[in-house]
């Protein structure tokens, strides 16, 4: 049977209290309750991983240590794997830190993995924090932090704040060792935003093509990521957000995010054992939830933090203080009545946050979906004139400028034969000639 691994809260301080986007994803077999919960759940046909992997799962990116961290959830120590495959940026095509098409069929492959695992969550609190150590204060890359993949190494991991994370990496290993040719970066990144959409979210507007850093000597600090229960949650929250360049309105618009997860006290200090929206899972069972359908997302967040009327739902002091700071508050009430002004906002905000620290090979980033690049309008010749004859292609282009510079289009033609003026401008014109002559 597949090992099924609760999340705990999105960061844990030195005293295990989690942090502002705290939440505790179970994954395992699907139950009844994933239905309810997860809006893409009955639209994709699911892919389970083997229990066999998972039993097996090794940990090639993380060095071994003497002492192993209670933050290891009582996993095996791995041992560690000195190539460069695992130390530096992966192999990538030319001008490229990922692949393309390989970044497309890993999103496919994410989105198999969420509605196998509902592992929505912790995916989206691993890209957030592998780029909320960003510190705009510091130009030099990778000293400034930010989402450049160093959440692998385990000098990291074991940062209070990151505890579980080593779940959604081994969640996310077998996808990395079949495209090898997509960064840890972009693809921490590509499996939260993935998340979010999957769970019901907006799409958001990703662009991808970070580089990784080459090791565990370039790993931020610890301390930088935003604690739940802070003595001024208020000061706390902007003194961490405006550090990495976001406003009060992108505080409270990526605080939504709240709407997915659940927290558990065994961990992190916060919530209850168990309510009547996680006692049947989907996953491992218990823990305690922002919200009712804690695996959707939407505006009940705010919702339901606004009221505070069923016990059974969790407010942190970082969560409650949405709607007692007077800033904040104008955001929060205006996301609790309009959830697509909040989906517009949050976007927008996600997609700043998963850049922020992020050095971009190439230069310009690689956006998957664009907009498509339209065709050129087919000159017809036909809708200009009434005559029959083909035009050669200079001729055409030619023909058309003119015609678009005095007014005319495909769409609008002119009141008048366009061919059939410039004929009688050139009659004209010759008899005139012919006049002045003789």
């Amino acid at each position: 049977m597949a090992e099924r691994v609760s999340l705990a809260s999105i960061s844990l301080p030195q005293s295990h209290t989690p942090t502002f986007m705290a939440s505790a994803a179970a994954f395992g077999g699907a139950t009844a309750a994933s239905a309810r919960l997860l809006p893409s759940a009955a639209a994709r046909a699911t892919a389970s991983l083997s229990s066999s992997s998972a039993s097996s799962f090794s940990f090639k990116c993380l060095r071994s240590s003497p002492l192993v961290s209670h933050l290891f959830l009582g996993q095996k120590r791995f041992s560690a794997c000195a190539s460069n495959r695992r130390f530096n940026s992966v192999s990538a095509p030319k001008c490229f830190a990922s692949d393309p098409e390989q970044l497309k069929s890993a999103r496919e492959d994410i989105r198999d993995l969420l509605n196998s695992k509902f592992c929505h969550p912790i995916l989206v609190r691993l890209g957030w924090h592998d780029s909320g150590t960003y510190n705009k204060n510091i130009e030099e890359w990778p000293q400034r932090g930010g989402a450049n993949g160093s959440l692998r190494f385990e000098v990291e991991l074991k940062h209070a704040a990151n505890a579980g994370l080593v779940n959604a990496l081994k969640l996310l290993e077998p996808i990395k060792d079949k495209y090898s040719a997509v960064t840890y970066a972009d693809l921490f990144q590509l499996a939260s935003a993935t998340a979010v959409e999957e769970a019901g979210g907006p799409k958001i507007p990703m662009k991808y093509g970070r580089v990784d850093v080459s090791g565990p000597q370039e790993c931020p600090e610890e301390g930088r990521l935003p604690d739940a229960g802070p003595p001024s949650p208020a000061s706390h929250l902007r003194d961490v957000f405006y550090r990495m360049g976001l406003s009060d309105k992108e505080i409270v618009a990526l605080s939504g995010a709240h709407t997915l997860g659940r927290s558990r006290p065994e961990r992190s200090g916060w919530g209850k054992q168990e309510t009547k929206y996680t006692k049947d899972g989907p996953g491992a069972p218990g823990g305690q939830s922002w919200t009712a359908q804690w695996l959707k997302f939407d505006n009940s967040y705010f919702k339901d933090i606004k009221e505070r009327r069923d016990e059974d739902l969790l407010v942190l002091p970082t969560d409650a203080v949405l709607f007692d700071d007077p800033s904040f508050k104008v955001y929060a009430e205006k996301y609790a009545e309009d959830q697509e002004a909040f989906f517009k906002d949050y976007a927008e905000a996600h997609a700043k946050l998963s850049n922020l620290g992020a050095k971009f090979d190439p230069p310009e980033g690689i956006v998957l979906d664009g907009p498509s690049n339209a065709a050129p309008e087919k000159f017809e010749a036909a809708k200009y004139s009434s005559g029959k004859r083909e035009l050669s292609d200079n001729m055409k282009q030619k023909i058309r400028a003119e015609y678009e510079a005095i007014g005319g289009s495909p769409d609008k033609p002119l009141q008048s034969n366009y061919f059939l003026n410039i004929m009688i401008v050139v009659a004209v014109l010759a008899i005139l000639t012919s006049l002045l002559g003789n």
